[in-house]
């Protein structure tokens, strides 16, 4: 049927729906660029470590029934950590609450001026195991599950690796191990050009602004499709709080200390030296063959900052005889947060996490 053999009707009724949303878009376009940030973070929580650029959150039970085994969230590095708990009904931590977990998260600021010395011996050998020892103080337990998210995902990896003892189980989240395969960054910091010694030794600290080139750069045109996408959707009030809560997100990333971003840049890209079990940190070599626990390897299906080929060694290197991976439709970011996460990738969550929380 073409347009002038349709129901008069039908078309006036598409025509108002046009002209009702062309007026909304305008309207809610001016409250758009006039409104603070979106509020983030839902559940209650409390602080128990603040540290320079490291906080140690408890999340407030929501149930009275608790599994016994704690999960402590590693963020990444470079990001804060509300992702894991944007809003009700799109927060992870509000999830594991309502199905019985005790979650703690580290949570990362942007390191101070006087912090650009902290080196990947300060994170896997200080702050990372500090906080495992508060989330035994605090729960009484022995061990922890352990959910790290991208380079978080990578920094409990190696964690689990050096202190085996402390871990129940190992979730990772879109972890990179083979930095042969994250080939954008690879090209954007090749060190051929990339005079990272010159970076850090002129800037101390890495600017949050410089990290974020580097995603953009991976892909030129997404930001303006987003944008695009965010005025065809003006209309919808959903849409838009999402979007300006992923904004806000990926607009705060944080600036990385000076060190360890000279550190990771040589041992991971340029060296590969996890592939290589070449990695020493603070004098102990690092062996993901020590890594014991229970492991669950999630990874995004159109994942373009951490392909599959990149994280799928974990599957080879671990020595835990339980390890599964999980492939999950999504992008880098959808496949942990967001509307699709909450029905492909956090039921199975939970039903992998719950029988072996006990």
């Amino acid at each position: 049927m073409n347009q002038a053999e349709r129901n008069p009707e039908e078309v006036a009724a598409k025509v108002r729906t046009e002209v009702d949303r062309a007026i909304q878009r305008n309207i809610k376009g001016l409250e758009f660029l006039t409104t603070v940030k979106q509020p983030v973070g839902a559940m209650a929580k409390d602080t128990l470590l603040r540290r320079g650029t490291l906080q140690l959150y408890r999340y407030r039970p929501v149930v009275s029934e608790v599994y016994r085994t704690p999960i402590l969230i590693v963020s990444p590095t470079s990001n804060r950590g509300y992702v894991f708990d944007l809003a009700r009904g799109q927060s992870l931590v509000e999830f594991l609450l309502t199905r019985g977990y005790d979650v703690f998260m580290i949570d990362w600021l942007a390191p101070r001026r006087d912090e650009a010395h902290l080196k990947l011996e300060d994170y896997l050998l200080d702050f990372i195991p500090m906080c495992l020892a508060c989330v035994r103080e605090h729960s009484g337990e022995a061990t922890a599950s352990l959910l790290g998210y991208c380079i978080g995902g990578t920094l409990s990896l190696l964690t689990a690796a050096l202190f085996p003892e402390s871990i129940a189980n190992l979730v990772l989240f879109t972890t990179p191990v083979d930095f042969r395969h994250m080939a954008l960054f690879r090209i954007w910091g090749d060190e051929k050009h990339f005079d990272v010694d010159r970076l850090v030794d002129a800037v101390g600290n890495i600017p949050g602004e410089f990290l974020l080139s580097a995603f953009d750069m991976m892909r030129p045109a997404n930001r303006t499709a987003g944008v695009m996408q965010l005025w065809i959707n003006m209309w919808n009030d959903d849409y838009v709080k999402s979007y300006r809560m992923f904004d806000r997100w990926a607009a705060e990333t944080l600036p990385l200390a000076g060190e360890y971003f000279r550190q990771s840049t040589k041992e991971f890209l340029w060296r590969n030296s996890i592939i290589a079990g070449e990695l020493v940190v603070g004098g102990r070599r690092v062996e993901l063959k020590k890594v014991v626990a229970p492991v669950l390897s999630v990874v995004a299906q159109h994942d373009h900052v951490v392909p599959h080929p990149a994280a799928h060694p974990i599957m080879e290197l671990v020595g835990s005889t339980e390890r599964e991976e999980l492939m999950i439709k999504g992008g880098h970011v959808s496949v942990v947060a967001g509307p699709g996460a909450v029905t492909r990738l956090w039921p199975t969550l939970d039903k992998w996490l719950a029988k072996r929380s006990l």
